[in-house]
Protein backbone atom coordinates (compact mmCIF):
# COMPACT_ATOMS: atom_id res chain seq x y z
CA UNK A 1 0.00 0.00 0.00
CA UNK A 2 1.04 3.23 -0.47
CA UNK A 3 2.16 5.36 2.46
CA UNK A 4 1.91 8.65 1.22
CA UNK A 5 -1.89 7.95 -0.56
CA UNK A 6 -3.34 6.49 2.39
CA UNK A 7 -2.69 9.52 4.67
CA UNK A 8 -6.07 11.95 4.63
CA UNK A 9 -5.66 15.89 3.93
CA UNK A 10 -7.04 18.39 5.47
CA UNK A 11 -8.50 21.25 4.57
CA UNK A 12 -8.03 24.66 6.12
CA UNK A 13 -10.45 27.14 6.73
CA UNK A 14 -10.31 29.50 4.10
CA UNK A 15 -10.07 26.85 1.36
CA UNK A 16 -12.85 25.09 -0.49
CA UNK A 17 -12.71 22.13 -2.25
CA UNK A 18 -15.19 21.19 -5.31
CA UNK A 19 -15.36 17.85 -6.73
CA UNK A 20 -16.59 16.89 -10.09
CA UNK A 21 -16.06 13.61 -11.03
CA UNK A 22 -12.19 13.27 -12.01
CA UNK A 23 -11.96 17.01 -11.88
CA UNK A 24 -10.84 18.68 -8.35
CA UNK A 25 -11.12 22.44 -7.94
CA UNK A 26 -9.56 24.12 -4.64
CA UNK A 27 -10.32 28.12 -4.08
CA UNK A 28 -8.46 30.16 -1.50
CA UNK A 29 -7.04 33.29 -0.58
CA UNK A 30 -4.15 33.40 -2.78
CA UNK A 31 -6.27 31.71 -5.81
CA UNK A 32 -8.07 28.94 -7.42
CA UNK A 33 -6.31 25.71 -8.88
CA UNK A 34 -8.06 22.84 -10.55
CA UNK A 35 -6.62 19.79 -12.02
CA UNK A 36 -8.23 16.40 -13.50
CA UNK A 37 -7.05 13.34 -12.54
CA UNK A 38 -6.54 9.78 -14.27
CA UNK A 39 -9.50 7.13 -13.99
CA UNK A 40 -8.00 5.11 -11.92
CA UNK A 41 -8.20 7.08 -8.77
CA UNK A 42 -11.10 8.36 -6.90
CA UNK A 43 -11.08 11.26 -4.31
CA UNK A 44 -13.86 11.46 -1.18
CA UNK A 45 -14.24 14.43 0.85
CA UNK A 46 -16.02 14.07 4.14
CA UNK A 47 -15.72 16.18 7.39
CA UNK A 48 -12.96 18.69 6.38
CA UNK A 49 -10.69 16.15 5.18
CA UNK A 50 -9.75 14.63 1.48
CA UNK A 51 -9.43 11.04 1.21
CA UNK A 52 -7.48 9.21 -2.50
CA UNK A 53 -8.41 6.44 -3.13
CA UNK A 54 -7.81 3.74 -6.11
CA UNK A 55 -10.55 1.84 -8.26
CA UNK A 56 -8.33 -0.96 -8.09
CA UNK A 57 -5.16 -2.69 -7.00
CA UNK A 58 -3.32 -2.94 -10.81
CA UNK A 59 0.22 -1.71 -10.74
CA UNK A 60 -0.90 2.36 -12.80
CA UNK A 61 -3.31 2.84 -10.10
CA UNK A 62 -0.29 1.85 -7.09
CA UNK A 63 1.82 4.47 -8.79
CA UNK A 64 -1.05 7.19 -9.16
CA UNK A 65 -2.21 6.91 -5.81
CA UNK A 66 0.53 8.71 -3.94
CA UNK A 67 0.70 10.72 -7.15
CA UNK A 68 -2.11 11.98 -7.19
CA UNK A 69 -2.68 12.43 -3.46
CA UNK A 70 0.47 14.87 -3.15
CA UNK A 71 -0.82 16.94 -6.28
CA UNK A 72 -3.78 17.45 -4.48
CA UNK A 73 -2.38 18.52 -1.08
CA UNK A 74 0.35 21.17 -2.77
CA UNK A 75 -2.98 22.50 -4.78
CA UNK A 76 -4.31 23.17 -0.68
CA UNK A 77 -1.22 24.25 0.15
CA UNK A 78 -0.72 26.42 -2.43
CA UNK A 79 -3.69 28.39 -2.29
CA UNK A 80 -3.92 29.07 0.91
CA UNK A 81 -0.03 29.66 2.01
CA UNK A 82 1.58 29.45 -2.01
CA UNK A 83 4.86 28.36 -2.77
CA UNK A 84 8.51 29.96 -3.29
CA UNK A 85 12.07 29.29 -4.16
CA UNK A 86 14.93 31.13 -3.72
CA UNK A 87 18.17 31.81 -6.14
CA UNK A 88 21.56 33.25 -5.97
CA UNK A 89 23.78 34.49 -8.11
CA UNK A 90 27.63 34.89 -7.25
CA UNK A 91 30.20 35.98 -9.66
CA UNK A 92 31.62 39.22 -10.04
CA UNK A 93 29.68 41.35 -11.72
CA UNK A 94 26.87 39.00 -12.19
CA UNK A 95 23.44 40.90 -11.26
CA UNK A 96 19.32 40.53 -11.77
CA UNK A 97 16.74 42.93 -11.58
CA UNK A 98 13.01 43.47 -12.63
CA UNK A 99 11.66 45.49 -15.46
CA UNK A 100 8.09 44.91 -15.32
CA UNK A 101 7.20 41.59 -14.81
CA UNK A 102 10.75 40.63 -16.40
CA UNK A 103 13.67 39.39 -14.86
CA UNK A 104 16.68 40.95 -16.40
CA UNK A 105 20.46 38.77 -15.84
CA UNK A 106 23.18 39.96 -16.34
CA UNK A 107 25.63 36.92 -15.84
CA UNK A 108 28.48 37.36 -17.84
CA UNK A 109 26.73 37.30 -21.14
CA UNK A 110 27.68 40.07 -24.28
CA UNK A 111 24.18 40.98 -23.66
CA UNK A 112 21.66 41.00 -20.44
CA UNK A 113 19.28 37.59 -20.33
CA UNK A 114 15.87 38.94 -20.38
CA UNK A 115 13.10 35.99 -19.00
CA UNK A 116 9.57 36.53 -18.78
CA UNK A 117 7.37 35.19 -15.99
CA UNK A 118 4.37 32.92 -16.73
CA UNK A 119 0.85 33.71 -15.53
CA UNK A 120 0.51 33.56 -11.65
CA UNK A 121 4.40 33.61 -11.24
CA UNK A 122 5.57 37.26 -9.28
CA UNK A 123 9.43 37.68 -9.32
CA UNK A 124 11.50 39.27 -6.79
CA UNK A 125 14.89 40.58 -6.00
CA UNK A 126 17.03 41.38 -3.52
CA UNK A 127 20.25 42.27 -2.93
CA UNK A 128 21.00 42.40 -6.90
CA UNK A 129 21.85 38.77 -6.08
CA UNK A 130 19.19 36.83 -4.35
CA UNK A 131 16.24 36.25 -6.87
CA UNK A 132 12.41 35.00 -5.27
CA UNK A 133 9.87 33.52 -7.35
CA UNK A 134 6.75 32.55 -6.02
CA UNK A 135 3.25 31.73 -6.74
CA UNK A 136 0.46 29.15 -6.07
CA UNK A 137 1.25 26.14 -8.41
CA UNK A 138 4.28 24.38 -7.29
CA UNK A 139 4.96 22.84 -10.76
CA UNK A 140 5.17 26.22 -12.27
CA UNK A 141 6.72 27.96 -9.45
CA UNK A 142 9.85 25.03 -9.87
CA UNK A 143 9.92 24.84 -13.53
CA UNK A 144 10.57 28.93 -13.46
CA UNK A 145 13.20 28.77 -11.43
CA UNK A 146 15.08 25.71 -13.12
CA UNK A 147 14.90 27.90 -16.43
CA UNK A 148 16.57 30.99 -14.69
CA UNK A 149 19.30 28.28 -12.90
CA UNK A 150 19.60 27.35 -16.52
CA UNK A 151 20.69 30.38 -17.73
CA UNK A 152 24.15 30.08 -16.46
CA UNK A 153 24.33 27.06 -14.22
CA UNK A 154 26.68 26.88 -11.42
CA UNK A 155 30.43 26.13 -12.51
CA UNK A 156 32.87 23.75 -10.52
CA UNK A 157 35.89 25.22 -10.89
CA UNK A 158 35.15 29.24 -9.10
CA UNK A 159 31.65 28.21 -8.06
CA UNK A 160 30.44 31.32 -10.44
CA UNK A 161 26.60 31.16 -11.80
CA UNK A 162 23.11 30.68 -10.48
CA UNK A 163 22.36 28.36 -8.06
CA UNK A 164 19.07 27.38 -5.96
CA UNK A 165 19.50 28.84 -1.91
CA UNK A 166 21.62 26.30 0.54
CA UNK A 167 22.96 24.41 -2.35
CA UNK A 168 26.05 22.88 -2.18
CA UNK A 169 28.43 23.13 -5.86
CA UNK A 170 31.14 20.41 -5.09
CA UNK A 171 34.33 22.02 -6.33
CA UNK A 172 37.09 20.83 -8.53
CA UNK A 173 40.98 21.35 -8.03
CA UNK A 174 42.36 23.51 -11.17
CA UNK A 175 45.24 22.26 -12.98
CA UNK A 176 48.63 21.37 -11.17
CA UNK A 177 50.38 24.04 -12.63
CA UNK A 178 53.36 22.01 -14.46
CA UNK A 179 53.90 19.33 -13.11
CA UNK A 180 55.11 16.67 -15.23
CA UNK A 181 55.31 18.58 -18.20
CA UNK A 182 58.79 18.52 -19.80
Amino acid sequence: MSRIGKRPITIPNKVTVTIDGQLVKVKGPKGELSRILPDRIRVEQQNGTINVKRQDESRIARELHGLCRTLVANMIEGVSTGFQKRLEIQGVGYRAQVQGRNLILNVGYSKPVEIQPPEGIQIAVENNTNVIISGIDKEIVGNTAAQIRAVRPPEVYKGKGIRYAGEVVRRKVGKAGGKGKK
